[in-house]
């Protein structure tokens, strides 16, 4: 498999900071907005798809990755790192 959680992080930020573009007026502006709204409908059927991978690796006891979520990562949201860095 190509792209991986990470590769959604960096795209979702990179379509974040092209809607932040103070330069963007008009039709330019309006065709950007449709298009974060394109991504940010497939990127919830992905992560969607990454919560279904994560419940299979939590039954079958993490015994086996995927190439989007290896086996490794933090599965639990309790393990998951706090934005801020804080717990």
């Amino acid at each position: 498999m190509k792209n991986k959680i990470d590769d959604l992080r960096n795209h979702l930020f990179a379509q974040l900071e092209r809607l932040g573009d103070e330069s963007l007026k008009g039709s330019d502006l309006t065709e950007e907005i449709r298009r974060a709204r394109a991504v940010s409908e497939v990127s919830a059927q992905v992560v969607d798809s990454a919560r279904a991978e994560n419940e299979r690796l939590k039954i079958t006891q993490r015994q086996s990755g995927t190439d989007f979520l290896p086996v490794g990562l933090p599965l639990d949201e309790e393990e998951l790192p706090r934005i801020g860095g804080g717990r």
